[in-house]
Formats: C-alpha cells, structure tokens, sequence
C-alpha cells in the first residue's frame, strides 16, 4: 500500500475487556487506512459489573478515534454471550456482509504489512477451494524464510487471520457431525494418527464435555473435515499481546516468544500447494496446543468456585 491509500479488504476487530491491548492493535489498524472496519464488543459478565465502564471506554476510544474515511459498522451486545457465541456470532455477521474479510481480536498485535500480505492471498486464492485460511502467526517465527515467502499447514492459527465466505460456510458453532467425523476416524484420515489423535482429544473434550467455551476448536474441525489448507508466512506478522493475568482465554506465557516482523511486498508466489508436514510436526515438539488447553480447563474450574 503507498502512504495514504486506502485498504480495501474489510476488517473485523473484536474486543472485549482490555484497554491497553485494544489501544496498540487499533492503532495498527488506524494506520493501514482501512474502508470498511467491522467492530464487535461483547458485554460485560453477570458476576463482573465493572466490566460495564471499562467496556463502553473501549467502544467509546475507538469510535472516537476513527478520524480517517471509514465505513464503519458496530455489533455491540449489552450483556456477555461469552466467547464461544459472541465471537462465532460476529463472523457470522461479518461473512454475512463481505465476501472475504480479516479478523483481528484485541490481543493480537499484526506488522503493518500483515494487512496487504493478508490481501495478496485473499485474493490470490479467493477461488481456490483448497485453502480456507490465512494465518498471520507463525509459531516458529521463522521458518524456511531463504526458500519461500510463505507456505501450506494442515493446522494454523486464529491470532491474526484472513479467510473468505466460501470457507466460513462450514462453521457450524454446535459442531454436529463431530462424534460422527470421530466414528469414521476423520481424524486420522485427515491429519495422521499422531496429529490426528492429538486433535481429535482436544476438539473432543473441549466441546463434546463443554470444557472451553470456545468458538476457534470449531473452525480448526470444519477445517479438517474439509481438508481445508491455511496459508501461514514464513516470517510471523502477528505478536500476541494478550498474555497475562487479566487475561480471559490466554492463560500463562506464550512459551514461543513470537514477535511479529515486516516483510517485503508484494510475495512471491508458493506454486506448491501442499502442507508441510514437518512444520505442523513440530506441534509436539512445542507443547504450546496441549499446555494451552489444560491451563484453559484447569482456570474453568477454578472459576467455578
């Protein structure tokens, strides 16, 4: 993008709780000069009534902040649906409206070129049915950057992501077909019986015993059983900020220590549209998914009491 242009590709921006991160992923957001900028905030909890203040000083910097010419467009809740319906509602709405679009949550930090790296592929393969999402976090930071500009992973993650309608179309928030899938080994057949096993615990005991009130385990499964591909870059563009202890649903440290980086634009093409099986292999070198899960568990019954 030249200084001053517009960005073109929508962007939904979630937030919740946390000023701070808002603020710093905003600011981001202000400077690619978006058109369109979609913005969701879920309402405060029951047994939390603070949360009111600080929510509505959330939604009131931003709208108060949008200083350049914006289309803009507001899903505000009064009261907390949760993460698992108020985050899956609101890329509902979103595709609903746009074609293809990025999602940014209020703790995840993009590198200024995550915003036309994101728009290089959304419409590189706007058509190609094999791939459903754009990454823009790397959880190695680096990989193979002296081969290519990015590359293809069975996995990938929501810190900082693109994707289209024709992909989000197989959301389904309830995942009812999962036990199904699980009969059938979807799984294994999709991911390998090592990833595979691995996948199906977490997606399983995440959502079929309602351990995590989550909306992103239902998009990594629609993804599998669809042998859908993520686009990940092979130097990271997101830094996820949301680590802490006023944090909701990033629990502990982020044991990769992940920064985001700016590439050059625009990409050379990756003709090879295949996954590579030792980048998603390296999940069990870095306990990051399974750590993560049973942190996540372990603070939901610790709010329980």
């Amino acid at each position: 993008m030249s200084k001053g242009s517009q960005f073109e590709i929508p962007v939904l921006f979630l937030t919740f709780n946390r000023l701070n991160t808002a603020k710093k992923v905003f600011a981001e957001i202000k400077k690619s000069n978006v058109s369109k900028l979609y913005i969701s905030s879920d309402g405060p909890r029951e047994n939390k009534p603070e949360e009111n203040e600080i929510i509505e000083e959330i939604r009131s910097y931003i709208l108060g902040n949008i200083d350049w010419e914006c289309e803009i467009f507001t899903m505000f809740n009064n009261t907390n649906l949760g993460c698992k319906t108020a985050v899956s509602n609101a890329i509902n709405w979103f595709f609903d409206n746009e074609e293809m679009g990025i999602v940014l949550e209020d703790d995840c930090l993009p590198s200024q070129s995550f915003f036309p790296y994101c728009e290089q592929l959304l419409r590189h393969y706007k058509d190609d049915e094999r791939v459903f999402l754009i990454s823009g976090y790397n959880k190695q930071q680096k990989w193979k950057h002296d081969q290519q500009d990015y590359f293809f992973s069975n996995l990938g993650g929501i810190w900082g992501w693109a994707s289209w309608r024709r992909a989000w179309k197989f959301y389904d928030v309830d995942a009812n077909d999962l036990d199904e899938f699980i009969y059938q080994d979807g799984f294994t057949n999709s991911l390998g019986v090592e990833l595979g096993k691995l996948k199906q615990d977490m997606i399983y005991t995440g959502l079929r015993q309602n351990l995590l009130d989550s909306w992103a385990l239902q998009w990594g499964y629609a993804r599998h059983k669809n042998n859908g591909l993520t686009c990940i870059p092979s130097i990271s563009q997101i830094q996820n900020i949301g680590f802490g202890e006023d944090a909701t649903h990033t629990i502990g440290e982020d044991e990769a220590n992940v920064i985001n980086f700016e590439i050059e634009m625009p990409m050379k093409e990756n003709t090879f549209v295949v996954p590579d099986l030792e980048y998603d292999s390296m999940v069990f070198e870095r306990p990051s998914y399974v750590k993560r899960l049973f942190k996540k568990i372990s603070k939901f019954f610790s709010n329980l009491n």
